[in-house]
């Protein structure tokens, strides 16, 4: 038997920067790797490729990558990076190779790198199985049965130059109408009575219901101010109460859970499966009611994922209560394979990476997937067409 192997991996960078900004940094200069990763497969006529990139919110880590991971995977045996039979790869064993002679601890930018080829790695290994991941992962990793549309809300509501109130409900408006139902703005980066002016403005454009708006403080707040804020946003009834402080003060995040009776979320900038073991063991999260958002590609990958999901169900979460960060189509098929709750979605930002399939519609909050094999870019022209010139 012919085993395949893989026979080159491109890296690149591309742009996703936007004048907007959150509670603690502007996206002025934000960029994004993006990879290749090339099998000796030959499809049609060309190469089956698995095309990687990472989640907004993190800058590009090229250096990691050109210097490190992908020359342990080049320089790997073909059969540590296969399944037992030889069929196809595997991307646990494949991770296992990207982490050889790396330290625990000190996660930051490698838990990134890693995770961009992690990605490219499951679109290859599905586009091989001539699957669409949701599918494949369903097989693999669920119950069979992915759900057949996932809920998305969109999440906007920057801090923007000359975007006011109004401006603010323009653009809540706008996300109803392309079919989302419930939406995200930005709190922190202004003080608190103009904040609590956007929410209301925002509730306005809502139906004044509290359910249909989440609100994000990126990690802004100290103690005091993240429990003032949790005052004045408790009579709204949220749909969520976002990132309070920083992500690793967990005293603060469980004080405030104390006293908060309302949803709280946070994760995206958590990055490990001990990240989340330490988030479930000191930050007071509540499984009846709070959300986490840990980003499967900003924290090592879906490998690393599938064991943070094991976690969470031995300590008697539901994967309901995971809606990760993100906003693109991996964590979308992720979310329908594995029932999560959901999938953040930004409307328009962080282009090309972000965002689903052109043809992808919003209804009533919820969007469905493709039968395309692997992730489905080859459904996201302008995105498609970066990858193509990457290894064309």
């Amino acid at each position: 038997m012919t085993v395949p192997q893989i026979v080159a991996i491109h890296e690149g960078t591309v742009p996703i920067s936007s004048s907007i900004s959150n509670a603690y940094i502007s996206f002025r200069n934000m960029d994004c790797s993006i990879v290749a990763v090339v099998s000796d497969v030959i499809r049609n006529g060309r190469p089956v490729v698995g095309y990687g990139f990472h989640s907004n919110g993190r800058y590009s880590v090229g250096e990691i990558l050109r210097r490190r991971l992908i020359p342990r995977l080049l320089q790997a045996p073909p059969e540590d990076l296969l399944t037992e039979d030889g069929a196809t790869f595997d991307p646990a064993r494949a991770w296992a190779v990207l982490m050889r002679d790396e330290k625990p601890g000190g996660h930051g930018e490698r838990a990134v790198a890693v995770g961009v080829l992690d990605m490219a790695l499951f679109d290859l290994v599905a586009k091989l199985d001539e699957k669409p991941l949701y599918r494949w992962l369903a097989d693999h990793h669920g119950d069979g049965e992915p759900d057949a549309g996932v809920f998305v809300y969109a999440a906007g509501g920057y801090y923007a130059p000359g975007k006011g109130e109004r401006e603010l409900q323009d653009e809540i408006k706008g996300f109803l109408d392309l079919g989302y139902e419930v939406v995200k703005i930005k709190i922190g980066g202004a003080d608190l009575a103009e904040d609590r002016d956007r929410v209301e403005a925002a509730l306005a454009v809502l139906d004044g219901d509290g359910s249909r708006l989440a609100v994000d403080a990126n990690g802004r707040f100290d103690l005091d101010t993240a429990l003032r804020y949790g005052e004045a946003l408790e009579p709204y009834q949220l749909f969520w109460y976002e990132e309070p402080g920083d992500p690793l003060d967990f005293a603060l995040h469980a004080t405030l859970a104390e006293r908060y009776p309302g949803p709280l979320a946070t994760g995206e900038n958590l990055f490990s499966l001990t990240d989340a073991r330490n988030l479930l063991r000191y930050a007071g999260m509540r499984p009846d009611r709070d959300i986490i958002q840990i980003d499967p590609v900003l924290g090592y990958g879906l490998v690393e994922y599938l064991r943070i999901l094991h976690l969470l169900r031995r300590r008697g979460w539901s994967t309901r209560r995971c809606i990760p960060h993100g906003g693109h189509q991996f964590s979308l098929h992720i979310a329908a394979a594995l029932k999560l709750g959901g999938n953040e979605s930004y409307p328009g930002e962080f282009q090309p990476t972000g965002g689903f399939a052109d043809s992808a519609v919003v209804r009533g909050s919820r969007v469905g997937l493709t039968d395309t094999p692997g992730i489905g870019f080859e459904d996201k022209a302008k995105l498609h067409q970066v990858f193509r010139d990457l290894h064309s």
